[in-house]
This record gives C-alpha cells, structure tokens and sequence, in this order.
C-alpha cells in the first residue's frame, strides 16, 4: 500500500459532498471506511487498513472501555466509494462532529487520511509547534 501523506484544501459541496484528493486516491483505495476521529475530524482508513484495525479493536475483548472504544469507532463508521467525480459524501452526523462546512483540510497519516474543518486544523498547527513534536519524538524514541 502506499503511504497517505501530504494537505491538501478542498471544499464540501452544498450536498455535503467532498472531492477526495487525486494524489490520495490510490493510497485508499476504490473502498475505505470514514468514521469519527481523534482531536474532532474524521479519519478515513483504505480497506485493508480497517480491516486491521478491526483486528485490533476485536483483540480488546468486551470490557466497559473496549466497548466504549468500539461504540465511538463502528457506530459512526460507514463504508464509502468515490462517484464518477472522485467525491464521497460525508453524513450529516459526521459532518456536524467534524464541523466541516465549506473548506475542509485533508491529511495523509501513512496508514489514513484525516479531514479536518480548515479553521480548526489551522489552530492546531499554531498550538503544535517543532519543539513538542521534538519532545514528543525523544519521548517515544522515534
């Protein structure tokens, strides 16, 4: 698979219909899965991606935060394809979590995508700066 990298700026449609990025087409895939992320976007998984994750979230067993983690990720997930135009359209409630309005950030994270509403990515990267990412980097000894 290739790595999803990179920003890209888009626009949702009236119809709540985002143009997937070109250049991130062909890391997800003609099928993925979007559902709520972390930090309030949402996070877009190329199929065989979900389905580790899948993997992953099944390991965890049915304790109150496994089930917790598994009702914020799989009740609001939902499977998507692009249309002829290379747009998906985002549900409503994924929308509204998301605040995504008009102009939307799109985001590889190698093994996903994220998509973030422009204003609240831009304020993240003002609060983000190169010296906690270097602490950050030192404390999980990248």
């Amino acid at each position: 698979m290739n790595s999803v990298k990179g920003e890209y700026k888009h626009s949702i449609d009236a119809k709540g219909r985002l143009a997937m990025p070109a250049k991130l087409r062909d890391a997800l895939g003609e099928h993925f899965t979007v559902t709520k992320g972390l930090d309030g976007c949402l996070s877009v998984y190329p199929e065989k991606e979900w389905e580790r994750f899948e993997e992953r979230i099944r390991a965890l067993g049915n304790g109150e935060k496994a089930r917790r983690v598994k009702r914020y990720y799989f009740a609001n997930a939902f499977d998507a394809q692009l249309d002829a135009q290379g747009r998906m359209l985002i549900p409503a409630g994924l929308r509204e979590f998301a605040d995504l309005q008009k102009d939307v950030v799109v985001i590889g994270q190698l093994d996903h995508a994220e998509i973030w509403n422009s204003e609240k990515w831009r304020i993240y990267n003002e609060e983000v700066d190169a010296e906690i990412v270097a602490a950050d980097v030192e404390e999980i000894d990248l």
